[in-house]
């Protein structure tokens, strides 16, 4: 009832479908770690150009930056020149205006009565 041959014929359609399966691993394997390196290579591309863009571009913003920098010193400048030919008259001014009261009936109440 035993026919090796039989016996054979099945080890060795197990043995084929191993062999398949095996390779069919291996094969998504490969795939897996080539379409990684695709990833990385694209990734290092697209970083390289967004570099290359933001060098290109910066430097316009850098000049933008610098020069709104120098013109908001040179106002400050101004500003703390008037300040010193200036500051005392102003304080001298604030000064008499809180100190000199002259009291004054507004003219609605004036008005009405």
């Amino acid at each position: 009832m035993y026919d090796p041959r039989v016996y054979q014929s099945a080890l060795s359609h197990e043995a084929i479908f191993l062999h398949n399966d095996t390779d069919r691993t291996k094969r998504i394997r490969d795939a897996k770690s080539e379409a990684q390196k695709e990833i990385e290579e694209y990734r290092k591309q697209k970083e390289d150009e967004f570099k290359k863009f933001e060098a290109e571009h910066s430097s316009g913003f850098k000049k933008a930056e610098d020069d709104a920098s120098q013109e908001a010193e040179a106002n400050l400048k101004e500003i703390q020149e008037a300040g010193k030919k200036k500051g005392d008259k102003v304080v001298n001014d604030l000064i008499h205006a809180t100190t000199d009261v002259k009291p004054e009936v507004p003219e609605k109440i004036v008005s009405k009565a």
